[in-house]
């Protein structure tokens, strides 16, 4: 055992040592020669004991520095920072009032958007036009249900004075539809024709069929208001042509949920074009159906700056399932410009959610280093991001846990986000291995073993 560690060549500093000892201290050349000697033997006596625990028990001393245990790894971990976006701002019109209603997104807007999110404009009643037929065919579909939607209800029959009405609301320049006498139309297809193209003769003939007359219509019609709770809504007339048919949007938002809780208003305002009877082949106002995810409901118009649109989307904004939106716009300057500022409107609730990035794959979050030098990373072992609504916060935590191996692509442990009601999670690993000490620093280093 002498002769290999001497072949190492790794006890010259104990060569020295011995050599320094047994020589007299620089300076000590006029010291007392039996100081001198003393000095010498308590170097040399030093030095033999140092020898007689390295070389002279080898069995003893070789066998506790190969196998005692080795000092853990320290380890330094840091949580990767993450940037939140700015807040979102919502695009709300400038033109007219306007509200929406965001259902499905409570964890992230709150719960108080399912009501009324937000709103522009004045909240005062203000002319609905042609969104009054809405309200037409839920009252008289409340009179007269159907009971599903291979049910078309009952026959309508028209005659000469309904024919007529054909051209008192031509006159009127109007939207209308033809309804030749003699002929027939099942109420779903009357329905249809009053709401796809927004045929105003059919809203007349529909709601006096059910009621008798139109006085007795608009009766019913404030009954089934005031059972509602629209108090902000007046109905004058079927049509919606009179600008005394007027109501608030928060009344409409409401009016918007009763339509889309019937399975039969939602799918004719949600039908592009159809042929119905003598009607013929009839197109729905609502240019937008399909755009956005927009399903319905009901434009209308009275001439430049009373342009209303009450409508519904399904808008997926990439967290599970779309969105319900509901919204109303009153006082828009024309069709077009209605259909911009509604778009403008959904896009920035789009894009208002986004993904946040939290981490690349391979992306440093620590160190383990040892006493004898070796060094291995704490990496994650994918990327990640998370989807999130504006500003909304990200916690972070993280469960590290003691290595068993301290091999490379060990797992220890795992890092977790949170947003809202989302969540993400990576694994974090060890890259590179940490090798374990020589012998001979294990022989040489009795001070740390044992750490």
């Amino acid at each position: 055992m002498t002769t290999e560690l001497g072949e190492r060549g790794d006890f010259a500093d104990f060569d020295a040592l011995m050599h320094d000892a047994a020589r007299a201290p620089e300076g000590l050349a006029d010291v007392d020669p039996r100081r001198r000697r003393r000095r010498r033997w308590i170097g040399w006596t030093i030095a033999a004991v140092i020898l007689a625990l390295v070389v002279g028990t080898p069995s003893a001393y070789v066998t506790w520095a190969l196998t005692a245990p080795l000092p853990t790894p320290e380890a330094t971990f840091t949580e990767p920072a993450v940037t939140v976006p700015a807040a979102a701002a919502l695009t709300l019109p400038a033109q007219g009032s306007s509200a929406i209603s965001v259902a499905g997104a409570d964890e992230y807007l709150g719960a108080e958007a399912a009501g009324i999110w937000a709103t522009s404009g004045p909240q005062d009643p203000a002319p609905m036009a042609s969104i009054t037929k809405l309200i037409t065919a839920l009252v008289v579909l409340d009179a007269h249900p159907l009971t599903g939607p291979e049910d078309q209800g009952p026959t309508l029959w028209f005659d000469d004075a309904d024919e007529d009405l054909y051209d008192a609301y031509y006159v009127q320049d109007v939207t209308i539809a033809r309804m030749p006498a003699g002929s027939s139309m099942s109420l779903r297809g009357a329905l249809a024709t009053m709401l796809i193209p927004s045929a105003s003769n059919y809203a007349d003939v529909i709601s006096t069929w059910a009621f008798g007359s139109r006085s007795s219509f608009v009766s019913a019609a404030r009954t089934w208001l005031d059972a509602h709770g629209l108090a902000g809504t007046t109905v004058v007339d079927p049509t919606g042509i009179s600008s005394r048919n007027t109501s608030t949007p928060a009344d409409l938002i409401a009016l918007g949920r009763i339509a889309a809780a019937n399975p039969d208003i939602v799918a004719i305002v949600g039908t592009r074009s159809a042929t119905i009877g003598s009607a013929g082949t009839v197109h729905n106002t609502n240019g937008l159906l399909g755009t956005a995810g927009v399903t319905g409901m009901k434009t209308g118009n009275l001439g430049a700056g009373t342009f209303a649109f009450l409508y519904t989307s399904r808008l997926d904004v990439g967290v599970g399932t779309p969105l319900t939106v509901i919204g109303v716009m009153l006082g828009g300057e024309s069709r077009d410009a209605v259909n911009g500022d509604v778009l403008r409107l959904l896009g920035s609730i789009q894009q208002g959610f986004h993904d946040v990035p939290l981490v690349t794959a391979g992306q440093d979050v620590g160190e383990y280093t040892t006493v004898w030098g070796a060094q291995a990373r704490m990496a994650v072992a994918s990327g990640a991001d998370i989807r999130t609504w504006s500003d909304t916060p990200i916690t972070v935590t993280s469960d590290i846990r003691v290595p068993e191996t301290y091999e490379d692509g060990e797992v220890i442990g795992s890092i977790t986000w949170t947003a809202g009601p989302r969540t993400a999670s990576v694994d974090v690993v060890i890259e590179g291995d940490i090798e374990p000490p020589t012998e001979w620093w294990r022989l040489t280093h009795p001070s740390e073993l044992g750490g």
